[in-house]
């Protein structure tokens, strides 16, 4: 995984949910509190992401073979499919089931001060997770929204860890809210209400991550702007009078294939055409390095092929 990959932040979102799990099984073990249980289930389904993202993309970087001659940089978008998986199942699902026999079952919540504690140090655990996924993001996001950043991001990593530390956060608020409500009233039925709460947050981030995982998983194509550097390149030369038609297709998140059939002068010889798509791959590679697989086609322009052959990829994409 590069560094643009997030690797600090998925290492910091580990180290901090590795920590606050056995805090909360700790303080689940004294309490009996359904959402301490709930929230040590979800922290220790958030470690187990963490490790799936940095597997993923470990196995990104083998290289190309026969079997998988375009290189294997979209395992980085199964793992983080496989996150949204496993935060759906076993934190969501399992979260829904707890707080529903905890409402059906309700017991008072025994030494409160243990899940209180745990919680309060909770926040600050995954407050100091979220600051440093925020920080990473942050020159990668540019000018974007936060919505847009992790709508459009093609690294999958910094997307993930921002959703489930901002889900974790919110989660700790409804934590200590069932618990709170729980101790003050002596009725056990709010602290699985508060874990029917955790539940249902975690099923709805679940499924955000996986439309934007699938869309990924479909293959995207590179944005406008990306699109329309890689054009201004391709235009750039004195062999290449248009682009008649163009496809981009990221084959990882620093990987992007172009492929473009371009118009040359009808009366270039073969030598010339060769150099002319040499200097145009030139151009490209050094105007976005993550084009790494460039196919161009020479051509005489042709206003009936270029109308039969548009350029989807010029348009806003992303999910």
């Amino acid at each position: 995984m590069s560094a643009s990959g997030g690797t600090k932040a998925v290492l910091a979102a580990l180290g901090a949910n590795v920590a606050i799990a056995v805090s909360k099984f700790v303080a689940f073990a004294f309490s009996g509190s359904s959402s301490m249980l709930a929230e040590g289930v979800h922290s220790l389904a958030d470690s187990g992401n963490q490790l799936l993202l940095l597997l993923g993309g470990r196995r990104s970087r083998r290289a190309a073979d026969e079997a998988h001659p375009f290189g294997y940089g979209a395992e980085r978008y199964v793992y983080g499919f496989l996150v949204s998986v496993v935060l759906f199942t076993i934190g969501g699902v399992f979260a829904l089931y707890e707080g529903y026999e905890k409402v059906r079952h309700p017991h008072p919540i025994d030494a409160w001060y243990w899940p209180v504690g745990v919680l309060l140090f909770a926040v600050v655990a995954e407050g100091f997770s979220f600051r440093t996924a925020i920080g990473e993001a942050r020159s990668l996001k540019g000018r974007q929204s936060w919505r847009r950043f992790i709508r459009t991001a093609k690294a999958p990593e910094l997307p993930v860890v921002l959703m489930e530390d901002f889900g974790a956060l919110i989660g700790l608020v409804l934590a200590l809210f069932g618990v709170g409500l729980a101790v003050i009233t002596g009725n056990g039925v709010w602290d699985g209400v508060g874990t029917i709460c955790i539940g249902a947050l975690l099923v709805c981030i679940a499924l955000v991550l996986a439309v934007e995982t699938k869309s990924l998983l479909l293959g995207e194509g590179a944005g406008p702007e990306v699109v329309a550097r890689v054009r201004t390149a391709l235009l750039d030369g004195p062999d290449v009078d248009s682009v008649i038609h163009m496809r981009t297709l990221h084959l990882g998140p620093e990987e992007l294939l172009v492929a473009a059939k371009i118009a040359v002068p009808a009366d270039a010889d073969a030598r010339r055409i060769a150099a002319a798509i040499n200097a145009a791959e030139a151009r490209v590679r050094a105007s976005e390095p993550t084009a790494r697989v460039i196919y161009l086609e020479p051509d005489l322009y042709s206003e009936s092929e270029a109308a039969a052959g548009p350029d989807p990829s010029a348009t806003p994409g992303g999910r």
